[in-house]
């Protein structure tokens, strides 16, 4: 009786054991099926990011496209009205594929787009908060600065804050490339010599292209407007958008999204295009105007737009503007620097991609400046 129960036991221990051996083995199997199935999704996943990212550099390549026949078109001035203003709503890939074949429209059924051009120069740029006489020497603009002031004051947000932007605008390009801009009298940008300008502008974008430059050179919490700050051990980084605002004392995160809207920062100086700017940025911008007096000029700018610096100048008076306040360098009716900003939705993949080009005036050729993804 001992015998057959002591087997009995050794049979049931066994039979213990190969049940054992089989569940680890099927949670060993099922582990590598898992990781099996995470390495296949994810390499999905990068497949489809991949195809989404080719997808927005051909609507990338488009709207320059755009940008560029628009200027074959009409060579001196940009205005809403234009084809590169109209919005792209969300739309099926396949609806514009549809007419070079069915196969590639079939492709592109899951796949959505949309997306719209921004005139960059309709906005108040920081970056003139600070010239550039010579070559290599960074001064503080006094007119841009009172400018931005009444921007300021219009938005609800302390004026005096644009004393200490400039500041850290010019702490930050001490040592950029973008030193060696000066400005003309059109709101554009060269240096002393033809050639030497246009490779100051192409070593301005290919800067902004990495990201921006490092800060250097000197800085100062003075908030005075002195030509000469006194040393220090830190300088601040280059400003290269609106969010670099908040490095700025002074500055909240509210105080920026009102702003945004009306701000940007661009590699070189510009001047404001009249025919795209909103009410707010001309009231800043031109001195003596109110905000009911730029609401005035843009109803009529909806009307029809301006050809030349001599209709806005008209205009401005009509809306009851001296002429003695204005200043035609810091106006124009064309833009070089657009944001384009784009959508791509891929099956899983959702890419927002964000990019500032600027277009040659002269030769009306576009080159990237930056790209910003948002996954």
């Amino acid at each position: 009786m001992r015998t057959l129960s002591r087997k009995r036991k050794e049979r049931g221990v066994a039979i213990i054991s190969a049940l054992l051996v089989v569940s680890l083995a099927a949670i060993l199997v099922s582990g590598m099926l898992w990781r099996q199935q995470v390495q296949i999704r994810r390499i999905e996943n990068q497949r489809l990011l991949a195809q989404a990212q080719w997808i927005s550099r051909s609507a990338l390549d488009w709207t320059r496209l755009i940008l560029r026949s628009e200027a074959d078109t009409s060579p001196t001035v940009t205005y809403l009205g234009g084809v590169w203003g109209v919005p792209i709503a969300r739309t099926k890939l396949s609806d514009f594929l549809g007419q070079i074949g069915e196969v590639r429209a079939q492709q592109g059924a899951s796949t959505y787009l949309s997306g719209s051009i921004e005139d960059a120069q309709a906005k108040f740029n920081l970056r003139n908060l600070v010239s550039t006489p010579t070559p290599g020497v960074l001064t503080i603009n006094v007119g841009q600065i009172q400018a931005f002031q009444r921007l300021l004051a219009m938005l609800g947000v302390n004026g005096s804050l644009a004393k200490t932007v400039a500041l850290q605008m010019r702490a930050g390009l001490a040592r950029s490339a973008t030193r060696f801009q000066m400005q003309t009298g059109t709101g554009g940008t060269t240096s002393a010599t033809g050639a030497a300008g246009q490779q100051s502008t192409e070593a301005t974008i290919a800067a902004l292209a990495q990201g921006g430059a490092a800060g250097g050179g000197n800085f100062t919490d003075d908030p005075g407007m002195k030509d000469t700050d006194s040393n220090a051990p830190v300088a601040p980084l280059q400003m290269i958008s609106v969010d670099s605002l908040l490095d700025v004392p002074g500055f909240s995160a509210e105080a920026v999204a009102k702003l945004r809207p009306f701000v940007t920062v661009l590699p070189t100086s510009t001047a404001v295009n009249m025919n795209t700017a909103p009410a707010e940025v001309i009231a800043a911008v031109v001195a003596g105007m109110n905000l009911s007096q730029a609401q005035a000029f843009v109803a009529r700018r909806e009307t029809v737009f301006f050809h030349d610096i001599g209709n806005v100048q008209l205009a401005l008076t009509g809306a009851g503007v001296k002429t003695v306040s204005m200043d035609p360098n810091d106006m124009d009716v064309t833009t070089r620097y657009f944001v384009i900003r784009g959508r791509v939705e891929h099956e899983r993949a959702q890419l927002e991609r964000t990019t500032l080009v600027y277009r040659d005036p002269t030769t009306h050729t576009t080159r990237i400046v930056y790209t910003r993804d948002s996954l």
